[in-house]
């Protein structure tokens, strides 16, 4: 069509260069369902060639001083603060969550990450253990098992999980692997990594519960919990999709919540009143709706949202991947809304009387990545805080976030943690020297 723009080329970076693929997939922008720029398609090639780049890369990188190291991460933090409305506009546009969100949380984040990081590397310290009967000495070094920004130090390949993603995990001379994504990928890395003995980090999913007990301060409790159901269109692993709520409070809670869902503004990305933007994919805005039509089936009320309210869009975007979002009801902890991360703007309230058959509901499910509790009873939120299945429980808040301290999930929602003492032990080797003198 005339006056079209071509899309973008994408290209990996790989030993400190921008390089082309053979082969190149479609991406599509998600608030208007066209394709908008072109991804390479890499494969084994690829990855061998940025594997090489890095461990050609490592001498010189890890044998840097932390101070050193201190200061790259601190310039590349400046630059992503530099760029803060570049790179938000891009997040936005590839994702299709809201220019506000990307402003205000995704760039920001990542800066303040690699701030934390590069003032946390120079304050790490080392073990160390007497043996005077013996006359030794033992202490312990850390080594990096993965590297970090000259040429080599970081590669970035793009691909598909069969094409890039295997040849990635099965190579032999890639030592650790921290991956974020779902269950069934993280088992196929399970098995690849399993002949080489690779260390793994696994953040998966989540079904996340918050429970609402009768003392709760409904005026934070509620615009939280939609905020916690659905920021960024529910694609948030840490996003609340079941909500059980105390008997003598579920009606007030239940019209409260529904009607500030409600208000809860659909739009395009670029829109800053905008609460919600589009969804990343049509496959999964398909797979979404495909959950609401199983709760209709089994019986279930769709109170507002999806089937129920009108979502009023530009022409531009009516091929985009919008949707309400949508609050079930009615519906049992043996359905598959109940049980199966549905990752998308939907959440289902539920109904409970005490407290320890809301706990047992609560950890009912396969996963356990994240929780909220909403109580006045001091006592009562540590104590179902404790029992709760749930590497994470925010009380009477949510998605705040200590990067000093462990991040990860229970059962099926990973394996192993994030944060500063964490990462530090996953991505470096511990050695013990032992002494004599």
């Amino acid at each position: 069509m005339a006056g079209t723009r071509a899309p973008w080329m994408l290209e990996n970076f790989i030993d400190g260069k921008f390089l082309p693929c053979n082969s190149y997939l479609d991406s599509y922008d998600p608030s208007t369902g066209d394709v908008y720029c072109r991804v390479p398609n890499s494969g084994k090639e690829e990855i061998e060639a940025a594997v090489e780049a890095a461990r050609a890369a490592f001498p010189g990188w890890s044998s840097r001083s932390p101070q050193e190291r201190s200061q790259v991460l601190h310039r590349l933090a400046d630059l992503l603060e530099e760029s803060l409305e570049e790179l938000a506009q891009a997040e936005s546009k590839d994702q299709g969550k809201t220019i506000t969100l990307a402003r205000t949380m995704d760039i920001p984040r990542s800066v303040q990450n690699f701030r934390f990081f590069a003032s946390s590397i120079l304050h790490h310290t080392s073990e160390c253990t007497q043996m005077d009967h013996l006359g030794c000495l033992n202490y312990t070094v850390r080594t990096p098992v993965g590297i970090g920004v000259p040429p080599g130090v970081v590669n970035i390949v793009f691909g598909t999980g069969p094409r890039a993603g295997e040849a990635l995990v099965s190579h032999p001379e890639v030592p650790l692997i921290s991956f974020t994504g779902s269950q069934p990928t993280a088992e196929r890395i399970t098995q690849l990594s399993a002949p080489h003995c690779k260390k793994l980090s696994l953040e998966l999913g989540g079904k996340n519960p918050a429970i609402i007990f009768e003392d709760a301060n409904l005026e934070e409790c509620v615009p939280t919990t939609v905020r916690s159901s659905f920021a960024n269109q529910g694609e948030i692993c840490l996003c609340t999709s079941r909500i059980f709520v105390q008997r003598s409070i579920y009606s007030e809670f239940l019209k409260r919540f529904v009607d500030a869902t409600r208000m809860w503004k659909v739009g395009i990305p670029s829109d800053p009143s905008a609460s919600m933007g589009a969804l990343i994919s049509k496959a999964h805005l398909e797979k979404v709706r495909s959950y609401i039509k199983k709760a209709r089936l089994e019986g279930a009320q769709i109170l507002c949202g999806e089937g129920v309210d009108k979502l009023n869009l530009p022409p531009r975007n009516q091929g985009g991947y919008f949707m309400l979002p949508t609050v079930i009801t009615d519906i049992k902890d043996e359905s598959c809304c109940m049980k199966e991360e549905i990752f998308g703007p939907v959440t289902c309230v539920v109904p409970f009387d005490s407290e320890e058959e809301v706990i047992q509901r609560a950890n009912s499910v396969k996963y356990g990545l994240a929780a909220t509790v909403w109580s006045g009873n001091v006592g009562r939120v540590h104590r179902v805080a404790k029992k709760l299945q749930s590497g994470l429980v925010w009380t009477n808040c949510w998605l705040i976030r200590e990067l000093n301290l462990p991040f990860g999930g229970m059962k099926s929602s990973g394996v192993g943690r994030e944060g500063a003492k964490d990462s530090y032990e996953f991505f470096t080797e511990v050695k013990t020297i032992t002494v004599k003198h």
